[in-house]
């Protein structure tokens, strides 16, 4: 006579892995209540220094090294669009769009992104 086993209950073995995936836009949304609530008003210059600077202190104290040769200028440029033009517009955006507005938008990147990639695939 055949017998019949339970079923296993599920197993997570990358448990870990989900919850540092769910955390990064758990946080990513935290920007705007934060810029909303806890940071002085008409400041987003502020705002956009106090988010930037902790994490690049923190990457130069671990690394304990500074770009070389080409890298200098490579850094630079990187900077400046990812730091420098980035963190003050979404602030100004943050302080300036409604809830609803900013969620809207928000929401709506990834499938812009989408097609933005979808086209440049077609082209090359």
């Amino acid at each position: 006579m055949a017998s019949i086993a339970a079923p296993r209950a599920a197993s997570f073995p990358h448990l870990r892995d989900l919850a540092l995936t769910a955390y990064a836009p758990a946080t990513w949304g935290t920007t705007y209540v934060v810029t909303t609530t806890m940071l002085p008003p008409d400041r987003p210059l502020l705002a956009a220094t106090l988010r930037a600077l902790p994490a690049g202190l923190i990457l130069l104290a671990v690394t304990r090294r500074l770009p070389f040769g080409s890298w200098w200028w490579k850094s630079a440029v990187l900077g400046l669009l990812n730091f420098g033009a980035f963190f003050p517009l979404l602030f100004f955006a943050a302080y300036r769009l409604p809830g609803g507005v900013a969620a809207t938008i928000g929401s709506v990147q990834p499938l812009i992104v989408a097609l933005v990639a979808g086209q440049a695939r077609r082209r090359a």
